[in-house]
């Protein structure tokens, strides 16, 4: 049975931990989204050197660590005299990982869009770049809520490697509670718990939304 005076004793520890992995994730989420769909449009783009960038993005960034992304950050932009905290390296960095997952998903939706919507639209007077911003990202984002649902509750989770940095968040802070209680089992199992908390509601949100959009369909 854990000791549930772990988490009351330190209850100011444990939230304080808990409000910076929810900030963390949301900043995290936005802006992996917003780089995502940049790089997802770099993949289908008829430029060339475009379509190489978004390409090499994916595949370096994909298929490496998020400790070493976030490593970079931490260790590597002080080597150029760039000092940054713990906290924005890991989120910085946790932005960059996701967004390598997030632009596959967005490449597959816009490809499952027909092509006939880019050829009406463009010629309706749209340009290209309105195009994919009014008539097929939306489409497109639509087809893949569940893979961007999955994606955005791994990088919950995955805000933990801010732990590693200093990164002010709630298994840091966890970290010090272990350490001040030596209860490591209690102390790791109310982590869990409180991951549970914002995950679980993003899974049955996620969830809703799709049901909601495939009735619409």
């Amino acid at each position: 049975m854990p000791d549930f005076s772990i988490f009351t004793g330190y209850w100011d520890v444990y939230m304080k931990g808990f409000g910076n992995t929810i900030l963390s994730s949301i900043i995290a989420l936005a802006g992996s989204f917003v780089l995502g769909t940049i790089i997802a449009v770099f993949r289908i783009s008829s430029v060339k050197p475009l379509r190489w960038l978004g390409t090499i993005y994916v595949e370096f960034i994909r298929n490496i660590p998020l400790m070493l992304v976030v490593f970079v950050f931490f260790y590597g932009l002080p080597s150029i005299g760039v000092t940054l905290s713990g906290f924005v390296c890991g989120t910085t960095g946790l932005a960059v990982y996701t967004a390598s997952f997030i632009a596959e998903a967005i490449r597959a939706g816009i490809m499952s869009v027909p092509k006939g919507q880019m050829e009406a639209a463009q010629s309706s007077g749209l340009t290209y770049v309105q195009a994919m911003r009014y008539v097929i990202l939306p489409q497109a984002i639509k087809i893949v809520i569940p893979p961007l649902s999955n994606q955005f509750i791994n990088l919950v989770k995955n805000s933990s490697v801010l732990g590693v940095f200093a990164g002010m968040d709630l298994m840091y802070f966890a970290d010090q509670v272990a350490s001040d209680t030596y209860a490591t089992f209690d102390t790791y199992i109310f982590v869990a718990a409180l991951y549970l908390v914002l995950t679980l509601p993003l899974s049955y949100g996620a969830l809703r939304l799709e049901r909601r959009l495939a009735r619409t369909n």
